[in-house]
């Protein structure tokens, strides 16, 4: 892996930075997880998608840059420094787009991947049900062939964005469940469609993030399958391999943070009882993130000579999670008591961060349990990179 920079990637750096300096909002846009957020942020995205900035590694027929990862990295750099909004589309633009780009049929690709990079078709995720979590092959929502279509019964849980969104991909049985991974297939599915109903999740800040999603008897048309019937658990491996190893967690988002924490505790030490165990803490987490941007990089370098994300995605996911609570947990102990501050509520000038903190920590929680639990993820490290028994 070669740490220096091309001219290219120089230039592609520089009009990055150019394009965000003009356009990124002045002020925070409201949260995501509201109606008036919601909507504000999809304007935004539409707003990328215009200059092509929302997709960067897509190619240029479906709305991208056709930039290499590494392009794509540096992006997220740039995005994060700039202090731009939270990106709704996630689901859709760092895990099934890449899912369909490699299993989808041409005419899948070209209905859903522009409307995705405009933020005209917002994605959730459908994985989860109330009996099957992180054991998604115990998963009982049905999916049964009738002609051209496939008709769904069951309900999903905590589905990501699924509050506001317009579509969910997910994972449906069409065998029997016995089958478990066989008889899985990966379907798209309108939710507005006739027979959907989504209940929003309201989390611990009374905003709804999640929501459950009902199927009565809904009809799908078959060409809204992605892969073959019964082999959903394959195309879902490649989808959680992007979600894991690389593409949700850019490490721009951990190393800004980083940032923030450390000024953070320059800006406060003087206050603080001398606390080497913090201090530490502070050091460890700057060079974490900084550890996971240059695993990263290495893993992007690799993918862009043609090699292909596997179990190690695991170590990674891992790895993120905990980092994020890591940083999270080292600034709340800095900020004592004012951690408490709602955001918005400025009650002291210069701790107007500190209701952002909370709501990161909050977040953070989440980490080791979304994205495949972590304890799933350590047996996985162990059965297929270290070939433990059972």
């Amino acid at each position: 892996m070669d740490l220096r920079y091309t001219a290219t990637e120089q230039a592609f750096r520089e009009e990055a930075r150019a394009w965000l300096a003009a356009h990124v909002p002045r002020d925070p846009l409201p949260s995501p997880d509201t109606a008036e957020g919601f909507a504000a942020h999809r304007l935004w995205e539409q707003r990328l998608a215009e200059a092509r900035w929302s997709a960067v590694t897509w190619p240029a027929q479906y709305g991208g840059r056709g930039a290499t990862l590494v392009e794509w990295l540096i992006f997220e750099e740039e995005y994060y420094r700039a202090g731009a909004p939270v990106r709704i589309n996630a689901n859709g633009l760092h895990l099934l787009a890449p899912t369909l780009l490699e299993h989808g049929t041409p005419e899948q690709k070209a209905r859903f991947l522009p409307p995705m990079a405009k933020g005209e078709e917002v994605w959730a995720q459908a994985w989860s049900e109330p009996e099957a979590g992180s054991d998604l092959a115990a998963l009982r929502c049905r999916a049964v062939r009738d002609g051209d279509h496939y008709v769904l019964s069951g309900q999903k849980t905590w589905s990501t964005r699924a509050a506001f969104a317009d579509w969910c991909f997910g994972l449906f049985r069409t065998g029997s469940l016995g089958e478990r991974h066989r008889g899985l297939t990966f379907l798209l599915v309108s939710l507005r469609s006739p027979g959907v109903r989504v209940r929003p999740i309201r989390q611990l800040d009374g905003r709804a993030g999640f929501a459950e999603i009902f199927f009565d008897e809904v009809k799908v048309p078959v060409s809204q399958r992605v892969g073959e019937e019964g082999e959903g658990w394959k195309v879902a491996m490649a989808t959680a391999g992007f979600e894991r190893g690389l593409l949700l967690r850019s490490p721009a988002r951990f190393q800004e943070r980083a940032r923030r924490l450390v000024e953070l505790w320059r800006r406060r030490r003087d206050q603080l009882a001398r606390d080497p165990h913090l201090e530490d803490a502070v050091v460890q987490a700057w060079l974490d993130a900084e550890a996971y941007c240059l695993a990263t990089y290495h893993t992007a370098c690799r993918l862009d000579r043609g090699g292909v994300i596997g179990p190690e995605a695991s170590t990674n996911k891992i790895f993120w999670s905990e980092l994020d609570l890591l940083l999270c947990d080292a600034a709340l102990r800095i900020l004592g008591p004012a951690a408490e501050f709602p955001a918005g509520k400025e009650v002291l000038a210069k701790e107007a961060d500190s209701g952002r903190w909370l709501e990161e920590f909050l977040f953070a929680q989440a980490g080791p349990i979304y994205a495949g639990t972590n304890e799933i993820q350590r047996n996985i490290i162990a059965e297929r990179l270290l070939g433990l028994p059972r």
